[in-house]
């Protein structure tokens, strides 16, 4: 695909997708969407690790509201169930290591693209902002479902209703994200993270994956079941036995991701 808004590069096994719209604070259009979906799609294929940042000074600044439609004419349901969810999806869904490495300040449905992402890693001159209340909207693009469960529901409701501002690191410290880095540390860090889950084990990060999720909906017996059935798939990848064989050589494992 010829991306037009965004950028992708793919460089030992870490997929680095970049939103390029820095003249509108990376707002989201239905192209950028679009191409972010495929991105996504493609990465996951090609990469051990997706990585989604922007360019310029913000990561995201939410829906475009200038995007050649008037805003009184706006299908918002359509949009978010035909362009919004099936982005998401990718995100979430990813069967690789997904990092969000929050360049700058992260609005609306830009920092709930964020907080889709497996871990987020943010500058510490980035904030997070719950925008939607500002223009008369509640939090989408999956904000109320990420942040309840990442900060609790009185912060989650503090959040959406008054829609201030939070600090990256005062999101670190709330567990929004995973946590926030000197400006000038920022992109070697998250270029560090990213190398380490690309030589990491591959089926296990999904494992990893699909456990904790499931323990939101599950009772002790069933998440035991769980946690016994993917520790099962876990044992018979090629990157148990080379840990089992590095440790006892005691040498550093290559794992080959299967």
């Amino acid at each position: 695909m010829d991306y037009q808004t965004i950028l992708l590069d793919i460089t030992d096994d870490v997929a680095v997708i970049t939103m390029n719209r820095a003249d509108v604070m990376n707002a989201l259009n239905a192209q950028m969407r679009a191409e972010l979906s495929h991105a996504f799609r493609f990465a996951a294929e090609e990469a051990r690790v997706v990585v989604l940042t922007g360019t310029g000074k913000a990561f995201c600044a939410g829906q475009d509201l200038g995007d050649g439609r008037n805003a009184a004419q706006l299908d918002l349901e359509r949009t978010l169930r035909d362009e919004y969810e099936p982005l998401l999806r990718q995100i979430f869904d990813c069967p690789v290591p997904t990092i969000a490495a929050v360049n700058g300040a992260a609005a609306g449905a830009g920092a709930n693209l964020a907080l889709a992402a497996d871990v987020v890693i943010a500058t510490e001159s980035a904030s997070f902002v719950q925008a939607f209340t500002r223009i008369g909207l509640i939090p989408d693009a999956g904000g109320t479902y990420w942040l309840p469960r990442q900060v609790g529901f009185a912060r989650a409701m503090g959040a959406a209703l008054f829609a201030d501002s939070i600090p990256a690191k005062q999101a670190a410290d709330w567990g929004m994200i995973w946590e926030a880095i000197a400006d000038e540390d920022f992109e070697a860090t998250w270029k560090a993270r990213a190398a380490h889950l690309a030589s990491g084990p591959t089926a296990a990060y999904g494992y990893v994956k699909q456990a904790l999720r499931g323990s939101f909906g599950n009772g002790l017996d069933e998440q035991l079941a769980l946690e016994a059935n993917l520790q099962g798939k876990a044992g018979k990848t090629r990157d148990f036995s080379e840990g089992v064989i590095s440790f006892l050589e005691k040498r550093r494992p290559i794992f080959e991701g299967r």
